[in-house]
């Protein structure tokens, strides 16, 4: 049987990470697959860089449209990053009767569904694996391996960037910005690391994550994405003294009202496994009703962790090229037709509980204004900690956790609150997940 011809659009970290691997395991890759893997072509913006793998044998071109339009090539994979140019070849490579595979989380969340849709109008594959969590199989696990659960919730710690800086912050008791020049130095963070820090690369994850396990189409649009700029080392400080370890978190979590897609800096107690997930590893915890609690743990980023993820679908894709489309494993996991119109809900609607920060004037009676806003928006406090200020002697720190309440409450008392004349700035508010069996 005839070797699958692969194109490669983007021979660097990634792409390169993608040929060492297929050149290295290749006798194992093709014992799986049923055929011999050969990359014939690939593109690159400088064609003089030295490369990261070998390419005696692979034709290089400046041109990506070559390599979609090359009839020879039967798998094209995209690993240029991205959306607008990514979005029109990986079209164009459809269009042309062929199957992609990417590791584009952007252009899935935001573009998926159209995508998804023509692959199935053409009868060809879009594999993703590589999008999400890097090396860890997570979309291979909810889409298959949990295929007889109900997803009840998903929290994951998506993205290395943020993972490093909350880390180093805890650890070296260091402030956000000093340790995000480290991370720029150190290569884990880009020049203008918005994406990894405001929460967007997450959100990108986590939109492609729910839609999985729920069975809903992608909706980028409509996830609440809060990034960590503005965790303190002080935060980080009174998280630890009531036990929890701060994370930034992709939550996805069905309710009888609709799903809640959201990313934000989250207090987690400091015994679940997640919350010891350090540095810039990736991990997602995952709740069936079924099987219970599981936990993927692994590399979120990388060449060769990456390229596992994209060589197993460039496998999965090769399995299944003689395969009647119909009956392959759905994009999404569920049936095209079968996808719920469950909607996503505001954040404002969303029940969780908070870690409230508050800069207060030192005097009697400022407490009891405070417990007053809380109390009348029916929310409970579960601990209380005060402590002295490092700005002025007449004022403290005051930290207050809370129980569960809806948002569009705490909104509210929050307003209230910083509209006090014994308040100073603007209170802190970082949610609060248990992460248990029972999400109440």
């Amino acid at each position: 049987m005839k070797p699958v011809r692969i194109g490669i659009l983007g021979l660097g970290t990634v792409g390169s990470g993608t040929v060492n691997v297929l050149s290295r395991n290749a006798k194992e890759i093709a014992r799986r697959a049923g055929r011999e893997i050969k990359v014939v072509q690939a593109s690159a913006r400088d064609l003089k860089k030295e490369r990261a793998c070998p390419t005696k044998d692979i034709k290089i071109t400046q041109d990506p449209f070559a390599i979609v339009d090359n009839p020879e090539i039967e798998v094209v994979i995209e690993l240029i990053g991205g959306v607008d140019l990514a979005k029109e070849l990986v079209l164009k490579a459809i269009a042309n009767g062929k199957h992609v595979v990417t590791a584009n989380k952007a252009l899935i969340a935001i573009h998926g569904n159209e995508i998804f849709q023509a692959a199935q109008n053409k009868g060809v594959m879009v594999a993703f694996e590589a999008a999400v969590a890097g090396g860890i199989p997570i979309i291979k696990a909810i889409r298959e391996g949990l295929a007889g659960n109900s997803i009840e919730w998903l929290a994951g710690i998506i993205n290395g960037t943020g993972n490093y800086i909350l880390t180093e912050m805890r650890d070296a008791g260091r402030d956000f910005a000093d340790v995000l020049a480290e991370a720029q130095k150190l290569g884990y963070a880009e020049a203008d690391p918005t994406f990894d820090v405001e929460g967007v690369d997450a959100a990108h994850k986590l939109t492609i994550l729910a839609a999985i396990a729920f069975g809903i189409p992608l909706q980028f649009d409509r996830a609440y994405i809060e990034g960590i700029s503005k965790i303190t080392e002080s935060d980080v400080e009174y998280a630890q003294a009531f036990g929890y370890r701060i994370k930034h978190l992709g939550i996805a979590r069905r309710t009888e009202q609709g799903v809640e897609l959201r990313v934000h800096p989250t207090l987690v107690p400091e015994r679940r496994l997640i919350a010891n997930v350090d540095g810039v590893m990736n991990a997602v915890l995952v709740k069936g009703d079924a099987v219970g609690p599981t936990l993927y743990y692994g590399a979120g980023a990388g060449a060769e962790p990456t390229a596992s993820a994209v060589v197993a679908d460039i496998v999965d894709v090769v399995r299944t090229l003689t395969t009647d489309p119909n009956n392959r494993v759905p994009h999404l996991a569920f049936q095209p037709d079968a996808l719920s119109d469950l909607p996503i809900l505001k954040m404002e609607d969303v029940k969780t509980s908070y870690y409230l920060r508050m800069q207060v004037i030192d005097k009697p009676g400022v407490m009891a204004d405070v417990t007053r806003i809380l109390g009348a928006r029916k929310i409970s406090i579960e601990a209380m900690l005060q402590k002295e200020s490092e700005v002025s002697d007449d004022s403290a720190s005051v930290i207050i956790l809370t129980h569960r309440v809806i948002e569009k409450n705490m909104n509210a008392a929050i307003t209230e609150i910083e509209a006090l004349a014994t308040i100073q700035g603007e209170v802190t508010r970082i949610r609060i997940e248990q992460l248990n069996k029972e999400w109440d």
